[in-house]
């Protein structure tokens, strides 16, 4: 006590517990009481998570300009305009599915026996053999990028990933304490893989290569002797593959998509996909892993540690999944054929656009949604970066393009195609405009360099 004759307000009792029992008393010495208070605070995990597109996009505060419509070039999902509905089949395999009562309850956490069979069934060939026990059904593609990551790489290991590059592999990673080694892709050859590059960041801490192909954000395809090469790193350097192939066979007609899966007999590899793209139902959100495992480099360790890791959620939607066998094996060839006519088209539309406008330098994609677009900055002397070049895009014309930045890939910006044609005509002439208005050419732009 005080002089006052009260506790201190920072006084911790200490009690003198005693217990009874059969009417002795027991004493259970002196315990130090603790003073409850809040202190809830964010896990490190989560302050670790960090979304390099999110974060930029959000601290670009600009406002469109309100004499001109917004066009938004941004976003990777094909339904946004409405002009690439899915096909009626897939709509009512998922209908029949609901309304059969048979997909209500819980599922095997990697998913139903019989849908991956399906999915097995539909990727099976003789260069790369599938079996149900090979599919991991997932909640989405990026859940199955996070589960691959998850089984193939420790806190404090590292994994090669592309850049430009999707920014989930780098945002799931740092979060589970992964280090990211960025490898180069060349502009000038069709974004291929600098394979020399590649192969010095690999180190005894190097748990997996990440193969992105078809690509996000390039639109780039890698030729089968490309891959064959790729391969030839992973296996000299004893390393696994895990392909985000996404975008398989969303490839143009002129050209090829080659599972890397199909190319190797030697070298484990998981590979990624879904529903979400070539099927146009992005928020269905179902996707897989398949495990390619010739050589039993994997062993049993990495596909139970897959189904470990698939038990923190209990599997994807039951809905989906019952609608899945159908989706995949009923689907008319007539609608990834319409898909890819309108995206080839808009690709070349856009392409040819931009490769007039001076300043700009666009690389022709061959597949997915998108294509990239090298800002000449020399030429744009008045902005410091493509995050201020697309700031006052927007700000000006009303078009949303995002910058490359985002993708790890300064002084580019990335372009969705999956717009309606006139949007991309409009889209193309109003960047032809702003291009026009603030190109300087090599005096103009020393001229300003001095102005400075």
């Amino acid at each position: 006590y005080d002089l006052t004759g009260r506790l201190p307000s920072d006084h911790v009792p200490l009690l003198d517990i005693h217990l009874k029992t059969n009417g002795n008393s027991m004493s259970l010495g002196k315990v130090k009481g603790r003073k409850p208070r809040w202190a809830v605070r964010a896990s490190e995990m989560s302050k670790k998570t960090f979304n390099p597109v999110r974060a930029i996009v959000d601290s670009m505060k600009v406002e469109p300009n309100p004499k001109k419509a917004m066009i938004s070039l941004s976003l990777g999902d094909p339904t946004v305009f409405g002009n690439l509905p899915t096909n009626d089949e897939v709509t009512r395999a998922m209908k029949e599915a609901l309304d059969s009562g048979r997909y209500n309850g819980y599922a095997p956490s990697i998913g139903y026996q019989s849908c991956r069979e399906a999915v097995a069934a539909y990727y099976n060939c003789p260069e790369a053999p599938l079996e149900a026990q090979d599919v991991i059904l997932t909640s989405g593609c990026s859940q199955a990028i996070e589960l691959a990551l998850a089984v193939l790489a420790n806190p404090g290991q590292n994994i090669l990933v592309p850049r430009p590059g999707f920014s989930l592999y780098k945002t799931l990673a740092l979060s589970m304490g992964i280090e990211v080694k960025l490898y180069n892709l060349m502009p000038e050859k069709s974004w291929e893989i600098d394979l020399k590059h590649l192969e010095s960041l690999v180190d005894e801490k190097t748990a997996c290569i990440i193969v992105n192909n078809p690509s996000n954000p390039c639109g780039s395809v890698f030729s089968k002797s490309h891959l064959q090469k790729i391969l030839a790193v992973a296996s000299r350097q004893c390393v696994p593959i895990l392909a985000d192939e996404i975008y398989g066979d969303m490839v143009f007609a002129d050209c090829k998509y080659e599972p890397i899966a199909t190319l190797s007999t030697n070298v484990p590899i998981l590979s990624c996909g879904g529903l979400a793209k070539r099927w146009l139902v992005p928020g269905w959100r179902m996707g897989w892993i398949l495990i390619h495992d010739r050589r039993d480099i994997f062993g049993n360790e990495i596909r139970d540690g897959l189904i470990r890791l698939s038990q923190r959620i209990l599997g994807p939607c039951t809905i989906v999944q019952g609608a899945l066998e159908r989706i995949l094996h009923r689907t008319p060839p007539d609608f990834y054929h319409n898909t890819l006519s309108i995206l080839k088209s808009n690709a070349d539309l856009c392409y040819a656009a931009l490769s007039a406008i001076p300043g700009l330098q666009p690389v022709r994609p061959a597949g997915a949604m998108y294509l990239m677009v090298e800002i000449e900055m020399e030429h744009f002397p008045e902005f410091e970066n493509d995050v201020e070049f697309t700031e006052r895009l927007i700000s000006e014309q009303s078009v949303f393009c995002l910058p490359a930045t985002c993708f790890e890939y300064p002084n580019f910006f990335r372009v969705v195609i999956t717009v309606p044609e006139e949007m991309i005509l409009e889209a193309c002439s109003r960047i032809q405009e702003f291009c026009e208005m603030h190109y300087q050419g090599a005096e103009g732009a020393q001229d300003l360099e001095c102005d400075k």
